[in-house]
């Protein structure tokens, strides 16, 4: 698996994709990433002074990872080594490994390594790399479009640094676009392109920060469109909504992307903005999440964000989880956004989610206590041992409520607010503690 990456090429320059041909061969070629490869920014500085050490580039598709892997690699002395960690076994990295840790015994020229897909690895496969990235037998490149905390083990990140790319946003990509334009020799410079103002923009807006998607969507278009009357290729809108039809969404359901839009999802529900709680339901349920998962999230938030300020809030939640199972997609969609609008609009009170965290911290850490005799089970023979004696029966007083003890030493665990329908939860209940002594306030707070 393992062979020399810039060996000759096998397919004409002319005829390779145009995102490969536009791959920056300079590091001030490079666009985007700014935060790591902007002036006196790390990477830059270890780049430009030629002490680049082991890496992991990790980010989504089309962001300049694998392009300043290459960079590197062309402007490196050492002997390099592409392996895609698809395709790869142990054997294929061993004998890489074996050959690196040759020629620098032999030769004292170093090999650098690039592993695309390296989250492709398993446990197994990154363990035989750690010898050889700690010995320094190797420069190692990885790349990969996963969070890599969740699919490279421990140790073998401790022994590189990561780095984040970012997707591009408009002003890379017309920076990017622009160049691919008028490049005569790597770009499309020589086919007489006119990008019209509209197609411009679609490109741009469509390609969602991947300037690979920008470059072959372009590519596709310059291909497909004749020669006019003028010699030129007139690219209109309806040519780049044809090129690029629909933006790819970044999300992946293992990984960051996941734990991100729900996460987006639920605060916005919570921060009272239906317009943006329904954009990213929309975006997960796009990219295939399971509607049952968004349905989970939105009957939590009913209780926990909504609460009693709106009763109403649970009732539709727990309708619209039973519509999911009745309709499925794309129907379920419907009811989803029913109730992530609904409870995004309710009046929020999170006091019975902060009543039951302080409860349990006060079973577990407060004081101890028994349940009182009077509330205690008196069917069978119970009776004859106390339980229930002295209860009292509260709807056989005015307003269906007497004073008696329900909780010995008792404290405060619930505080409803004054938000929607708890207001009126609020003053019944301050009524009847006024009848009684204030119990003392404890309870842990939520962090």
């Amino acid at each position: 698996m393992a062979e020399e990456l810039f060996a000759a090429q096998t397919v004409p320059e002319e005829e390779r994709p145009l995102a490969a041909r536009m791959a920056p061969s300079h590091l001030e070629d490079f666009v985007g990433q700014e935060a790591l490869l902007g002036p006196g920014k790390l990477l830059n500085r270890l780049i430009t002074a030629g002490r680049f050490a082991s890496a992991l580039f990790f980010g989504p598709p089309g962001t300049g990872k694998t392009a300043l892997a290459h960079l590197i690699a062309a402007t490196s002395k050492a002997r390099v080594v592409e392996i895609n960690a698809v395709a790869a076994g142990v054997a294929d990295l061993k004998k890489a490994l074996e050959q690196a840790k040759y020629d620098l015994e032999h030769t004292r020229r170093r090999t650098l390594l690039l592993v695309d897909e390296i989250h492709h690895f398993n446990r197994t496969q990154q363990d035989v790399l750690l010898p050889a990235v700690e010995r320094g037998d190797v420069l190692l490149i990885g790349l990969t479009t996963e969070n890599p905390s969740f699919y490279v083990n421990a140790a073998l990140l401790s022994r590189f640094t990561s780095y984040e790319f970012k997707p591009l946003d408009e002003a890379d990509l017309a920076r990017i676009l622009e160049r691919a334009l008028i490049d005569r020799e790597h770009g499309l410079g020589a086919s007489q392109l006119v990008l019209e103002p509209e197609a411009r923009e679609h490109f741009l807006r469509m390609s969602g920060g991947d300037a690979r998607r920008l470059l072959n969507a372009l590519e596709l278009a310059a291909l497909t469109t004749p020669v006019e009357m003028d010699g030129k290729r007139h690219i209109a809108l309806a040519v780049a909504e044809q090129s690029i039809q629909r933006r790819a969404v970044r999300y992946d359901r293992k990984a960051d992307e996941h734990y991100d839009h729900i996460s987006a999802f639920i605060k916005s529900m919570r921060g009272s903005d239906p317009d943006a709680a329904v954009y990213w339901m929309a975006k997960m349920l796009a990219a295939g999440e399971d509607p049952r998962f968004i349905a989970r999230r939105i009957l939590i938030c009913a209780s926990e964000d909504v609460g009693n300020a709106d009763f109403r809030a649970l009732v539709i939640a727990s309708a619209a989880v039973q519509a999911v199972d009745f309709l499925g997609m794309p129907e379920a969609r419907i009811p989803l956004a029913q109730a992530a609008t609904y409870i995004a609009c309710a009046p929020k009170s999170n006091a019975s989610y902060l009543a039951v965290d302080a409860a349990f911290h006060e079973a577990a850490e407060g004081k101890r206590r028994e349940v009182p005799l009077h509330l205690r089970d008196a069917t069978g023979d119970k009776a004859s041992r106390g339980h229930g004696v002295g209860y009292v029966y509260p709807h056989d007083f005015p307003g269906h409520w007497v004073e008696q003890e329900y909780m010995p030493d008792p404290i405060r665990l619930y505080e409803p607010t004054d938000q929607g329908d708890e207001k009126r939860l609020a003053e019944r209940l301050q009524a009847l503690r006024a009848a009684k002594p204030a119990p003392a306030r404890r309870g842990k707070k939520r962090e």
